[in-house]
């Protein structure tokens, strides 16, 4: 069976040394022109780090990654919240530049594998085959086809269309920026992911590895506000004065065009993944705001089952089918607890920002273990398809 898959970020590049390891022969098609090492933190938490282990990148992603243990939650005049471990899963909860995943999944696939450059424009069945077209006037012939291709996907817009069905991406009402730098602080404590609540702002740490500390912000705006690449630091610097150390600190320490901004998105439930031998993953057909660090953890289980349902079923829409219906449930879950996260996050009027100061110090510790527990559990590789 030859399987094309257009994107080549986490997701594709997962989905296809996933897809290699159960013997299928994948071609991954790439819109960029090259790899760049562009990007901000990610993490990796316990249910898919335990994916990379058994497609053999533990090792070097652990080599690159700063290990997280704990979090902390305060409010930004330092005040602490909570402060709890992490429930023990068997695999670690790590995080590391993005560049440096992205590098490790590529290196791990046969160079003939990925081909840069190839802007995909539309697929056309040609009985049990597709025929794939790209800008640059090129075609490519595959058995079957995986969208990876992010939230704005051209596989998903032509396969289910956003024609007024409410299923297009929509705006969270928040701007999140993000960071990577190098930073020795009293108050990094080691192995933390660390939280601060402001009124209609939040600022993330967390370790990255290789003496790297990976930041994130948030702030309620307009979507559409404007802001030069030249105007993140200072911009942030202003909505930020006055906080605990060290969010001045690190926002201090990143240059402004090594920040990178985006709008908070995510989707309604897609009416369906597949049609034929055709199918979605990632962000394509589950987008997720960033607040449970969980959006490039949703692609990385999605390839494997994938892979595990294309290895047991021969015939592919039946393996898409129980594809979908293996990851559904799980993946709008996660989506909506994310979602619900960042609203109560970004709670902004006085009232409001009291109220989830109770919140977050009264949550037991017990009980937020176990949430975390109902995300980190799960193995990929371990359920049934």
């Amino acid at each position: 069976m030859r399987i094309a898959i257009v994107g080549g970020g986490i997701g594709g590049l997962a989905a296809a040394l996933a897809l290699g390891r159960e013997g299928f022969g994948v071609s991954v098609f790439e819109q960029a022109p090259a790899l760049l090492e562009v990007g901000a933190a990610i993490a990796v938490w316990p249910n898919a780090f335990r994916v990379l282990e058994r497609l053999g990148l533990g090792e070097e992603v652990r080599a690159h990654a700063g290990r997280i243990e704990r979090a902390l939650w305060l409010g930004s005049d330092g005040t602490t919240y909570k402060h709890f471990p992490f429930p023990e899963t068997g695999s670690p909860a790590v995080a590391l530049h993005r560049a440096d995943l992205q590098s490790a999944l590529r290196r791990a696939l046969p160079a003939a594998a990925l081909q840069l450059g190839k802007t995909f424009e539309c697929f056309d069945e040609e009985g049990e085959a597709l025929r794939l077209r790209f800008a640059d006037g090129k075609e490519a012939a595959c058995d079957l086809l995986v969208g990876a291709d992010g939230l704005h996907s051209r596989v998903r817009e032509q396969l289910l269309g956003d024609i007024g069905d409410g299923s297009g991406p929509v705006y969270r009402g928040y701007s999140v920026w993000r960071g990577v730098t190098r930073l020795e602080h009293t108050s990094l404590p080691s192995g933390t992911a660390l939280e601060v609540y402001g009124a209609g702002q939040r600022f993330g740490v967390g370790p990255v590895g290789l003496g790297r500390t990976g930041w994130w912000a948030t702030a309620n705006e307009p979507l559409g506000t404007p802001e030069p690449t030249s105007e993140h630091g200072p911009k942030l610097s202003r909505l930020f004065k006055g906080w605990c150390a060290p969010v001045n600190e690190l926002i201090e320490a990143t240059p402004s065009e090594a920040i990178i901004r985006s709008a908070a998105y995510d989707r309604p439930a897609s009416p369906a993944w597949r049609r034929g031998r055709v199918t979605l993953l990632g962000d394509a057909v589950h987008p997720m705001t960033p607040n449970l660090g969980q959006g490039g953890c949703m692609a990385i289980e999605d390839a494997a089952v994938l892979a595990r349902c294309l290895a047991k079923y021969e015939d592919a829409p039946t393996a898409l089918r129980a594809y979908e219906s293996r990851r559904r449930a799980r993946a709008e879950r996660i989506a909506r607890y994310s979602r619900l996260y960042g609203a109560v996050g970004q709670w902004e009027s006085r009232a409001a920002t009291r109220l989830r100061a109770r919140l977050l110090s009264s949550i037991p510790e017990s009980l937020g273990r176990r949430m975390l527990s109902l995300i980190f559990d799960y193995d990929a590789y371990g359920v049934e398809v």
